[in-house]
């Protein structure tokens, strides 16, 4: 099977299952609520009695958000203008790349995150390596619980790769090679070309690792494998033997997320606003959210497509 085709098949099997979506946007609702309730009671005492909560009342209030947010700490700390529509998208791919840390709370949140999509992932491949039109509930959730702690010993060794990537990889490059590269260079432009091109070459080995770990969870699940390190030695020979396919139908599903950041960041709504406005800016994030969702989804449908098309 080519590349193209396990990426086209990834989208039907998607979009056959519409309840995987729905599933995962839930979880995802849920981590976040208790983060936003959190900032919420930060904002009420702080605009509790003022002056500044007509203002707030009536729209979007930069001024009042650059201020809240340089008294704040913690998780309120993130309440800041760059949260509104694709600025978002934006500082959290900033903050991605190189590698801000975030507060506590939202690094707990992330870990819960994981820890569900750790449980999902499971059930969501097996789902999608079936390719059946409905699936029970029964047997989505023993799908969960029979890989859940195969793929919590394969997330500790993701958690090693990464920690070696983050902490290691990206504080050589960033932190000791490009301040010395930059260090007699008098065109701003020539600097971002160089830091352009650390960036890029640290995505490239980090989807690098992503795919690997990708088909073997796919490999664990098909082939129903309980040794992870196995799982990982046999994605690591699927994609070595068939590697033009498998990194294509990787590059597709990227340019699919790509698509939909850029879709997103001419509809997402600038902040401001009341009543309808409000309303609308919150169904359009929605609608992102569950695009974002579908893609990472695609991920695992493609890439479970290719490998049952040619098997090593």
């Amino acid at each position: 099977m080519h590349s193209f085709h396990a990426w086209r098949d990834g989208v039907r099997r998607v979009a056959s299952a519409p309840a995987v979506v729905a599933l995962v946007w839930l979880a995802t609702t849920l981590v976040s609520v208790p983060l936003t309730l959190a900032i919420r009671g930060d904002i009420e005492r702080t605009l509790h009695g003022s002056l500044a909560a007509t203002a707030a009342a009536r729209g979007v209030n930069y001024e009042w958000m650059q201020e809240f947010a340089s008294s704040a700490t913690g998780l309120a700390s993130t309440f800041r203008p760059t949260i509104l529509g694709f600025a978002a998208v934006l500082d959290n791919l900033s903050a991605f790349v190189d590698n801000v840390q975030r507060p506590t709370a939202i690094a707990a949140a992330a870990g819960v995150y994981v820890l569900l999509w750790t449980f999902l992932t499971g059930g969501v491949i097996d789902r999608y390596a079936s390719d059946r039109r409905t699936t029970r509930v029964g047997e989505f959730s023993r799908a969960c619980g029979r890989y859940f702690f195969r793929f919590v010993r394969l997330e500790i060794a993701t958690a090693f790769a990464y920690g070696l990537l983050f902490g290691v990889l990206h504080r050589w490059m960033f932190g000791s090679v490009y301040p010395r590269l930059v260090e007699g260079v008098t065109f701003e432009r020539t600097a971002f070309l160089i830091r352009a091109a650390f960036y890029l070459v640290f995505v490239v080995l980090l989807a690098a690792v992503n795919l690997v770990f990708d088909f073997a969870k796919v490999r664990a699940v098909v082939e129903d494998r309980r040794s992870m390190l196995v799982a990982l030695a046999a994605s690591w020979r699927f994609i070595r033997r068939r590697a033009a396919a498998a990194i294509g139908v990787y590059l597709l599903d990227a340019i699919t997320f790509a698509i939909v950041l850029t879709a997103y960041s001419y509809v997402a709504p600038p902040g401001g606003g009341t009543g309808i406005t409000v309303w609308a800016a919150f169904l359009i994030g929605q609608a992102y959210i569950v695009g974002r969702l579908s893609v990472r989804l695609l991920f695992f449908a493609s890439e479970t497509a290719l490998f049952q098309g040619g098997h090593d």
